[in-house]
């Protein structure tokens, strides 16, 4: 089964996840050591992340290292960036009446 990069994302480990290894590639261990969860259930959230195509996986000797798809990450901006234009212009809007209130 083909999973959703935003049904990856909702989960809050995921996320965690994500953002550990966009600083550097970690193995599983590594990463275990961060939440308060066995390496099995990092091993399971890495699984769906990877189904994602939302992180990689690189062997090096015996470990393997788990590093952030940035390319697939760019799909979550681009759907992003819709709203992102809204609550600019929302915002735009917000300082003109707060300028022009200021002004009375």
């Amino acid at each position: 089964m083909r999973r959703d990069i935003f049904q990856a994302i909702a989960d809050p480990t995921r996320r965690a996840i994500i953002t550990l290894i966009a600083l550097q590639a970690m193995t599983p261990n590594a990463l275990a050591e961060h939440f308060d969860t066995s390496r099995q259930a990092v091993s399971k959230h890495l699984r769906i992340l990877t189904e994602c195509e939302l992180v990689r996986q690189e062997h090096k000797g015996r470990e393997i290292y788990y590093q952030l798809e940035v390319n697939k990450m760019k799909e979550i901006d681009k759907w992003l960036q819709q709203f992102r234009k809204i609550w600019e212009e929302r915002f735009d809007n917000l300082d003109k009446l707060l300028a022009k209130m200021k002004k009375k």
